[in-house]
């Protein structure tokens, strides 16, 4: 049996060698020794991406695209469907636990300057693939046609209504009509499923771009000699391993102890186009762009701020003209950088408030200090700044 066995693998290794080739992309693969665990959070990322995938196949069986039965369905999948409130508290929660793995991806990415070459590439299909998780969120915020849902909805067309040009050919294109209706739903509904399986696509691009530039590390050098690293099975699959147990520890804390804040209260009730919510607030992840949104008295205007707020982060890598590549040895970004962070959180916070007083100037100077990082003080600071020299091995003891 088992010299059969042998003949077989060796029949198709020489037809079609993917055991080799999984081998060497996954297992041999060589990663630098000195990665700590904010690394791990693509692989959570990819762990809720994979929940959300198989929940919404499930959820999408019983669910009905039409405006008078949307809701409904969704009561019946929570209700009705055996497990599926839990299919459905999965496909929520793993939403948001998708998102925080991406925001501190991205984070981490900006940090120890995993953008500069030869990773442009790897850097640009990571934010590709955020577009497609924000526009497959979006859509999919949509569908349970609650109170949230259908008025979130009202403020985006309305948005893109605002539009020079482009605008309204483009919400009359997504809405099939002339509001929120069946054609609207159904291809929002379609929208959602074609921008997830999308993000399969782009999910193997940003993989083939890390496995053939590599894997930046915390020092932001190159690793100069065999020593500097490690094969990717075991040590990365048990540190990996470790952090997915507690990912998933608090994925089902999430779902099972605090599901009142994986959607809004106003979402529970069905959609209703007469009634306005007294406030009409998104859910947490796209906060930070409605508060840039709303942050300015002009629709263009908002419009544009929080889209570019997003086409920003593309020029990243040619707007950081350091040869140093980690914050750890440039010390004015290592205060400038974390100060970013606070203005994105403090945007979220404003986006979930109404755009009045303390807030709305919180949102100003937020959104003030998220273009000035970007577009004055990462293309000069390189020319006042006096960077620390990275040290020459990944082995050596940190500066």
């Amino acid at each position: 049996m088992t010299e059969r066995s042998n003949s077989l693998s060796e029949w198709l290794e020489a037809r079609l060698p993917v055991i080799t080739a999984f081998r060497r992309e996954y297992v041999n693969f060589a990663m630098p020794r000195n990665l700590n665990y904010l690394w791990n959070f693509g692989a959570f990322a990819t762990i809720a991406l994979g929940l959300l995938i198989l929940s919404g196949i499930f959820l999408a069986l019983n669910y009905t695209p039409t405006v008078t039965e949307a809701f409904a369905s969704i009561e019946m999948i929570d209700r009705q469907v055996s497990s599926g409130w839990l299919v459905r508290a999965i496909h929520m929660g793993g939403v948001s636990m998708l998102f925080v793995s991406l925001y501190v991806h991205i984070g981490r990415g900006l940090y120890y300057g995993s953008y500069k070459a030869p990773r442009e590439l790897l850097w640009l299909t990571g934010l590709g693939l955020l577009l497609l998780v924000m526009t497959t969120a979006f859509a999919g915020y949509i569908l349970p046609w609650g109170q949230m849902s259908y008025w979130g909805a009202t403020v985006v067309i309305n948005a893109l209504n605002a539009l020079p040009v482009i605008g309204k050919p483009l919400a009359a294109w997504l809405l099939g009509g002339e509001g929120l209706g069946n054609t609207a739903l159904h291809r929002i509904y379609v929208l959602h499923f074609v921008t997830a399986f999308s993000i399969i696509g782009f999910v193997v691009l940003h993989v083939a771009a890390l496995h053939v530039a590599g894997s930046n590390n915390p020092t932001g050098i190159e690793p100069a000699k065999t020593d500097d690293t490690v094969p990717f099975h075991p040590y990365y699959t048990t540190k990996d391993g470790l952090g997915l147990c507690l990912f998933l520890m608090v994925y089902a804390g999430l779902i099972f102890f605090a599901p009142d804040i994986l959607t809004l209260a106003d979402n529970y009730a069905q959609a209703n186009p007469l009634v306005t919510p007294r406030d009409i607030t998104p859910e947490w992840y796209f906060a930070p762009f409605y508060a840039i949104l709303r942050a300015i008295p002009s629709k263009v205007g908002g419009l544009l701020l929080a889209a570019g707020s997003l086409g920003v982060l593309f020029a990243v890598p040619w707007l950081d003209a350091s040869p140093v590549r980690s914050a750890r040895y440039r010390p004015i970004l290592r205060i400038a950088l974390p100060i970013l962070f606070l203005a994105f959180i403090a945007l979220g916070a404003a986006g979930m408030h109404p755009p009045t007083g303390f807030w709305l100037w919180i949102s100003r100077i937020a959104v003030a200090y998220w273009y000035l990082y970007f577009l004055v003080l990462l293309p000069y600071l390189p020319l006042v700044e006096i960077s620390k020299s990275p040290p020459s091995s990944l082995q050596e003891p940190r500066g």
